[in-house]
């Protein structure tokens, strides 16, 4: 009579190979969630301080544009400034908790012409220390 089934060594032996690979997979994943948060959130600031210099220009709501950067949002803004923004046409996007913003917060862009009221650099780092950098120039180019 035959038996069919494994053995108690080879069960083990086979947990401990998911383990090992599991082990080195996971951080492998996590670093890339990380670079990969970092990429995104640096095209985002880019894409949205383009959009406000557009909207500017455009005159849209016959005012100024401007992007906030902060802990855990972005946010397009009609206004002069942040804090006499016109919260009704905000639009907010998320900045995951493991990216530091530092630099400019605010970047401002003057109706009509669209030049940026102050040239600035907004610097994300992550938990990995790896780095963004996000440039916007006295024409209103923005690079990354």
């Amino acid at each position: 009579m035959q038996r069919h089934g494994f053995t108690l060594i080879e069960m083990l032996l086979s947990v401990a190979v998911i383990t090992v690979i599991a082990g080195i997979s996971i951080p492998i994943y996590q670093s890339f969630q990380v670079r990969n948060d970092l990429d995104l959130s640096a095209s985002t600031i880019a894409q949205t301080a383009r959009r406000a210099q557009f909207l500017a220009q455009a005159s849209d709501g016959d005012s100024n544009w401007g992007v906030h950067v902060q802990s855990g949002s972005i946010v397009l803004f009609k206004g002069s400034t942040f804090a006499a923004r016109d919260t009704t046409v905000d639009e907010t996007f998320d900045l995951p908790a493991s990216l530091a913003p530092t630099g400019t917060s605010d970047l401002i862009y003057q109706k009509v012409t669209g030049m940026p009221a102050a040239t600035g650099t907004v610097l994300l780092t992550s938990t990995a220390n790896e780095t963004r950098t996000i440039l916007i120039n006295a024409k209103g180019m923005v690079s990354y």
